[in-house]
């Protein structure tokens, strides 16, 4: 331990791990090979990072969260508790994912994302955000308690989504409405 990091002595630490200043990595925490976590990460109780993945500076990972291999989030995200994101999904700045929120391999999200999961403030109620393979989201999108983002689906940027997306289509506006299919 240098710079003022914690790691816990019940974390599993791979094989050529990176961290920069100021990290804490709590009990209980799987990271695999070739991770990066920059200054200031937080990887919280039971999370699992996967190999070769990338945690950029001020960001939190949530109790069990799960993050495939060849994740990466860049500076001031948030992974809530619960998430699980596939493999070789991309997340801009400023990306929250919340509690619970599935994330399939392939996904790539612009700065300023966030999936939210209370329909009511004040409410206990809470309801998962499915983001499914091949997925991409603009800067700046919003996706609305329990909505689900088919494969291959595309969000542009400022939008919010209200009501699921099927696969193969593009979206986007406020409320997000289609726009069309995409066709191979």
């Amino acid at each position: 331990m240098n710079d003022f990091n914690f790691i816990s002595e019940e974390a599993q630490i791979g094989k050529n791990f990176k961290i920069g200043k100021f990290c804490i990595v709590e009990k209980g925490v799987i990271i695999g090979d070739n991770v990066i976590l920059e200054d200031y990460a937080i990887v919280r109780e039971g999370a699992e990072v996967g190999d070769g993945c990338f945690i950029g500076t001020y960001t939190k990972i949530g109790k069990n969260a799960r993050l495939g291999k060849r994740v990466k989030m860049t500076s001031f995200g948030e992974i809530r508790d619960n998430c699980v994101v596939g493999d070789n999904s991309n997340f801009g700045s400023r990306c929250t994912l919340s509690a619970g929120t599935i994330v399939g391999n392939n996904v790539i999200v612009k700065y300023g994302f966030v999936a939210t999961d209370t329909p009511k403030i004040g409410e206990k109620e809470k309801l998962t955000c499915i983001l499914k393979n091949n997925t991409k989201y603009g800067a700046a999108v919003v996706i609305l308690p329990g909505v689900t983002v088919g494969e291959n689906s595309e969000i542009g940027a400022c939008s919010q989504v209200r009501k699921d997306v099927p696969d193969n289509e593009i979206w986007y506006g406020m409320p997000a409405k289609k726009y069309k299919d995409i066709t191979s």
